[in-house]
């Protein structure tokens, strides 16, 4: 059940419906039981696997605020981890593991015949595995105080606006709303009107249309692409994953807003950075604070050695690489963005440009920094990473398709760019809600003009759902 069939939107209507009509405890009763609809609607073989995690990291949260032996505090936390990530570990990266292990294998001249396992990958487990994760570290740490309701709990990991694709929802954040009542005669109705209607322009207009083209070129073989046609497939994926993943967070947001329940903000005009660390203030926010405050600190984040520094940016961006896919390529991904992470930091103060066209050309170099990391996400495997980078720096000509590229690209997405720049200038994202209603009203027409005039020849299921 996707945010753009309209299933969903039949469904969403049908327990909203129902929602404002129930007290609290009801109303929490009534979005249990739509998240494991939800999520069933996937495949319902794997609700067990989410009543697992949920009910592992219920208990132990419990045992550790109940106890005061720090020895079982740890073994409990231990206990946590353990299932969750061994959860994780099998179904994500089992198969990658023993294949690549095979390889190595064969690489040194052993004969390697392993067989494999062939593994559904559950969708949305690496968002709520870390989510309950965050909660159980942050209860052992003494941050946040375990909840005594097993069904407020459940409704915490599995709340179906952000369950499969995030936001990653802290439990100081989303627990509280959950626990207290909500206001049952007041909407948000117009914030998250702007929210869904955003996102889904983000995501069927630009990310769904620059997705036909960038698979198109990531599917061709070499031969019949050249270099620019390469550079174009890369920027439309850019601007395909921006668009599938922020559009997916904003719909998120808005749907949740008709609730009367906030999540996180998880994008805010990342390809406006001027350098590595902004770019990851900026992009996947949830995952990249989760990475910061349970990876990277722990590890002595800044508080350390120059040397550590470095590792523990490594460390962080290779296993951030590895979240997002078990393949080289994601890996590789990951290792490139810390080695960035790890060049600027070591850059003198003095070499950055100064003035208006001095941060132009920062953040036009960074976003093609981004988009040379983004070509290995892409690819289907190192092979054709390498060979389509050759082609951008070896055989640039012009063509039909490049010039198509070109071409969409700036029709969908010179406006949308124009829009953050104006955001990023008023240092506000709800800066279209508080103009006059004139400007939001053309605003609001050109996003539904866009959706029912343009749209995609494929639309594409959301890319996060992967992950």
């Amino acid at each position: 059940m996707l945010f753009n069939s309209y299933a969903f939107w039949l469904f969403l209507a049908l327990v909203w419906g129902v929602y404002r009509l129930l007290p609290h405890r009801g109303q929490n009763i009534l979005l249990l039981l739509a998240s494991y609809y939800f999520y069933s609607c996937w495949d319902w073989r794997f609700l067990p696997l989410i009543l697992t995690t949920t009910l592992v990291n219920y208990l132990t949260a419990l045992g550790i605020e109940r106890s005061n032996d720090k020895k079982k505090h740890h073994w409990l936390m231990v206990i946590s981890a353990a299932v969750s990530l061994g959860l994780l570990g099998f179904f994500k990266y089992w198969g990658f593991f023993i294949e690549s292990t095979a390889e190595m294998l064969t690489c040194l001249g052993f004969h390697a015949n392993i067989s494999t396992l062939s593994i559904i990958l559950p969708v949305g487990i690496s968002f709520y595995t870390f989510q309950t994760l965050s909660y159980t570290i942050d209860v052992y740490r003494g941050k946040t105080k375990a909840t005594r309701s097993l069904p407020d709990f459940a409704l915490y990991v599995a709340y179906f606006p952000q369950l499969v694709a995030g936001p990653i929802e802290r439990s100081s954040s989303l627990l509280p709303q959950i626990t207290h009542p909500r206001p049952k005669h007041t909407v948000n109705f117009s914030e998250g009107l702007y929210l869904i209607l955003l996102g889904l322009f983000l995501k069927v207009v630009v990310g769904d249309n620059l997705g036909f083209i960038a698979d198109g070129i990531f599917r061709a073989q070499r031969h019949e692409i050249t270099g620019t046609d390469a550079l174009v497939g890369v920027y439309c994926f850019a601007f395909q994953i921006y668009g599938d993943f922020a559009g997916y967070s904003s719909i998120a947001r808005g749907v949740s807003k008709w609730l009367n329940i906030d999540l996180m903000t998880n994008f805010r005009m990342p390809y406006l950075s001027r350098n590595p660390s902004d770019f990851w203030q900026r992009w996947h926010i949830s995952l990249s604070s989760w990475l910061r405050d349970y990876l990277y600190i722990p590890m002595g984040g800044n508080q350390c050695s120059t040397i550590k520094i470095y590792r523990n940016l490594m460390l962080t961006m290779l296993l951030g690489g590895l979240w997002h896919g078990a393949g080289w390529t994601f890996i590789i991904w990951g290792g490139i963005h810390g080695l960035i992470l790890c060049i600027y930091r070591a850059l003198p103060h003095s070499v950055k440009l100064p003035g208006f066209w001095g941060r132009v050309l920062a953040t036009v170099w960074f976003f093609h920094v981004v988009c040379f990391t983004w070509l290995f996400f892409r690819a289907d495997n190192l092979a054709q990473a390498w060979d389509m980078l050759t082609l951008i720096f070896t055989q640039q000509e012009m063509t039909y398709l490049s010039r198509y590229g070109l071409g969409m690209l700036a029709f969908f997405c010179a406006p949308l760019m124009i829009y953050e720049i104006w955001l990023e200038q008023k240092h506000t994202l709800r800066r279209l809600e508080v103009v006059h209603w004139g400007w939001r009203a053309a605003a609001y027409c050109y996003l539904v003009s866009m959706l029912i005039l343009f749209p995609p020849q494929v639309f594409g299921q959301f890319i996060y759902f992967q992950f």
